[in-house]
Order: C-alpha cells, then sequence, then structure tokens
C-alpha cells in the first residue's frame, strides 16, 4: 500500500474546467479521499460569495491558503479554486506535490460557468468575457505549478479522469 504522501494529486485550473467533478473520479480511479477546497472553506466559513462580500478578496485568500496547507497535509486527489494559484505562497506548498492543470477553452466553458455562485464573475454584463480575463491574469501561474495538462473542452470527463490516474501512477 502506497503512503497517502505518493497518492496525492493536485488539480488546478480556471472556473469550469471540471476540477471538482474530475478529481472525484480520479480519487475513486486511485482509491484515495478527495478534497475540494473550496467545499471546505465554505463548510467551515460559510458561502464565498459572501466571504468576498463582507471580507474581501484577499481574507478569502488567506483562508484559502490555509485549507490548501492542510488538504496538502492529508493527501488524496485535490481540486483547488479557480484562484488559489494567485497566492505566491500557495504556489510554494505545490511545489513538492504532483500538479495537473486542467485547461479549457472559453467556448467549452460557457455553458458551464453559467450557473452562477462564482463571485468573481457575478454581476457581470459578459461573465464569458470577464472568465476569459480572470484565465488569462492567471494561466502564467497555472503553468508555472504544473507538472501536466489536460485538457477538458471536448473529451468525456470519464477518460480525462482515466488518463489523469495512469499518469499518477506512472509517477509514484
Amino acid at each position: 500500500m502506497s503512503t497517502p504522501e505518493q497518492l496525492t494529486v493536485v488539480l488546478v485550473g480556471p472556473m469550469g474546467a471540471g476540477k471538482t467533478s474530475v478529481g472525484r473520479q480520479v480519487a475513486k480511479r486511485l482509491g484515495v479521499g478527495f478534497i475540494d477546497t473550496d467545499k471546505r472553506i465554505a463548510a467551515e466559513h460559510g458561502p464565498i460569495p459572501s466571504l468576498f462580500e463582507k471580507h474581501g478578496e484577499s481574507h478569502f485568500r488567506a483562508l484559502e491558503q490555509a485549507a490548501v496547507a492542510a488538504a496538502l497535509s492529508e493527501g488524496g486527489v485535490i481540486s483547488l479554486g479557480g484562484g488559489a494559484v494567485s497566492s505566491a505562497a500557495t504556489r510554494e506548498l505545490l511545489r513538492q506535490h504532483p500538479v495537473v492543470f486542467l485547461a479549457v477553452t472559453p467556448e467549452a466553458v460557457a455553458d458551464r460557468i453559467r450557473s452562477g455562485g462564482r463571485p468573481l464573475l457575478a454581476g457581470d454584463e459578459d461573465p464569458l468575457e470577464r472568465w476569459n480575463q480572470i484565465y488569462e491574469q492567471r494561466r502564467g501561474w497555472y503553468e508555472e505549478v504544473a507538472d501536466v495538462t489536460f485538457d477538458t473542452s471536448r473529451r468525456p470527463m470519464q477518460r480525462i479522469a482515466d488518463e489523469i490516474a495512469a499518469w499518477r501512477r506512472e509517477q509514484a
């Protein structure tokens, strides 16, 4: 049996790339736990849109960095919020772990982001344009921390999960 540290894999990428849905499937395939840091923050501190509204983005990023550190210490498949990589301290934490960048095109993400609940897109007249701006701001950070990239735009999430699990096993 492998240690939790050997089985850790971190998923990064923009809003709507499929980090949570792919992450759950990868965890099943690897037989490890799954942690969504955004869901964990919301469970401990309340809804993320409210955190942004009441305390601002910098407060949220501090909570997020703590959640990422805790998740990394537990191991398993860890899905980070889209902006987690904007923190240099969080990027430093990721250097010691296998990281997968889930990339996606604006065209493919358009339907995925309409569901709402994304504070950085709230109230925007053109959420897709705003998504694209945020993605372009963060793309370099995703690439900096990633060991491998998978595009989720047009391929079945199950196939992507199979490939990530296979890649992770090769790294162990």
